[in-house]
């Protein structure tokens, strides 16, 4: 099947998963526990669209429960930012209730925050495939970014169980993640 194809049958069948909320409440457990002990304190996400996991709510917890534990630097979360030249993404600090403008795909983007770096970010999947491998929406943003972002993040794909693709063939510019979580837990692991 064609990538695009492929593409449009894996977000159809995302939006009408029957208990994708159950999948998400999974996730979610998956995602803070995932996140339990690790050292970093700015962690780039994204904003959910058409039926991806929204990772927002455990990464409020994971900011939150750094903050009441005290510890030594504030924890941020960044939320991309198109840029239309370049066709890369920079992250600007989100927090909930946030000033919020649409971006030039009409997806909901920071208003007015400052840029951040993240070392850890969070990638969506429409696909993914054993080696860390992702289907994405065909765009390249996020290879392009993680091609300039430096220091580099740790990449950890995000998605449900019925994105699993088992005879995806990555093409030469795919970069694989690091890490891949869903909501059965810990796809691909880290390197």
């Amino acid at each position: 099947m064609q990538r695009k194809a492929l593409r449009a049958a894996l977000v159809e069948e995302r939006l009408n998963l029957p208990d994708r909320l159950q999948r998400a409440d999974l996730l979610q457990r998956v995602m803070r526990i995932w996140l339990v002990g690790r050292p970093d304190t700015i962690i780039g996400a994204y904003w959910p669209i058409k039926g991806e996991f929204d990772p927002l709510p455990a990464l409020h917890r994971w900011k939150e429960d750094g903050e009441l534990q005290g510890g030594p630097q504030l924890k941020r979360i960044g939320l991309p930012v198109v840029d239309k030249v370049h066709k890369t993404l920079t992250f600007h600090a989100w927090y909930p209730g946030c000033p919020m403008e649409e971006d030039a795909f009409g997806i909901p983007k920071p208003k007015g925050t400052e840029t951040i770096v993240p070392t850890l970010l969070f990638v969506p999947c429409v696909g993914y495939a054993a080696g860390g491998y992702r289907l994405g929406y065909g765009g390249g943003f996020y290879d392009r970014t993680l091609a300039t972002l430096q220091p580099k993040p740790l990449t950890v794909g995000l998605g449900f169980t019925n994105g699993f693709l088992d005879d995806f063939e990555p093409e030469p510019h795919d970069v694989p993640l690091d890490a891949i979580l869903n909501d059965n837990g810990v796809v691909w692991p880290l390197r």
